[in-house]
């Protein structure tokens, strides 16, 4: 199956007091390249090792960006009340002091000794993150959802391969059918430039002949044919295999290519030339649309 290398997918799992949330987002790279996102500190060697392998596991081609966040779940609180009793009773301390040295009387009641510094105070809550195992199964969920939209994608990269294969193989047919008749076409010629400059040459002189021969081995292109052929065909078998396919192609394209430039160049005929860069044409599209294919 075909699949492309562009894609996302979020996934999150929730355990105890937190929810971890993981989104994998792909681009196109000629390797893979797993990129891990998350709060510093939060993630142990050991823990992005087991997360890289997973990813690895799914992958072998394209930019992978995982984004890591752990959320807290609905309902939990990040701070709680507390008193400083000690400090209270320091400031209690401190006004009755006060209080008999000026003679003054009275005492602090709890909302006044509450407002004054460092006696009431917010304690922060470190929530701890769930566990390792529910943070893979949040990157399964991720993954799965970007394997979907690589799957989708790719059937439409392999359509688009398919019928521009379909247009190759025609073109390459067209160009078989033309290839025969170079040779022939080559002498006809060469006779009429001799005629035309006064030399008269019979069709079985041995020089004429030397040179008909060797122009025909100059623009034989048959094994040119034959290997594009056999390119076609194992293009076709890839896009149908089950496995990543991408270099596969990419290293089929670069070599359908050179048998249409060397067709090109040793044809040296202007029908055939015409086939070759119409050929050359969708290559360069297939070629285009394999770079987006793990």
């Amino acid at each position: 199956m075909v699949k492309s290398m562009t894609g996302f997918g979020r996934g999150s799992v929730t355990e105890a007091s937190a929810t971890w949330v993981v989104e994998c987002s792909a681009v196109n790279r000629k390797q893979l390249e797993v990129v891990l996102q998350a709060p510093r500190d939060l993630l142990t060697p050991d823990w992005e090792l087991a997360l890289r392998q997973q990813v690895h596991a799914r992958a072998s081609r394209g930019r992978i960006q995982v984004s890591i966040q752990p959320q807290q779940s609905e309902g939990e609180t990040s701070a709680r009340a507390c008193v400083d009793s000690e400090l209270a009773e320091q400031w209690v301390r401190q006004f009755a002091e006060l209080g008999t040295r000026l003679g003054i009387e009275g005492s602090l009641d709890a909302a006044t000794l509450a407002r004054l510094p460092g006696v009431a105070l917010l304690e922060k809550v470190e929530t701890p993150p769930a566990g390792l195992e529910s943070l893979q199964a949040a990157l399964t969920i991720a993954l799965d959802g970007l394997g979907e939209m690589r799957e989708t994608e790719g059937e439409h990269l392999r359509a688009d391969i398919a019928a521009r294969l379909d247009t190759v193989e025609d073109l390459i047919q067209r160009i078989s059918a033309l290839a025969p008749a170079v040779t022939t076409q080559y002498r006809t010629a060469l006779m009429k430039r001799l005629e035309q400059a006064g030399l008269g040459v019979a069709l079985d002189d041995e020089r004429l002949l030397r040179e008909v021969a060797l122009f025909a081995d100059r623009a034989d292109i048959s094994e040119e044919l034959t290997r594009a052929g056999s390119h076609l065909h194992q293009f076709r078998q890839a896009l149908d295999s089950d496995e990543a396919v991408g270099r596969r192609l990419d290293f089929l394209s670069q070599e359908f290519f050179r048998e249409f430039n060397t067709m090109g160049a040793k044809a040296n005929d202007a029908g055939i030339a015409h086939l070759v860069v119409a050929a050359k044409t969708e290559l360069e599209k297939i070629r285009e649309q394999v770079q987006n294919v793990e």
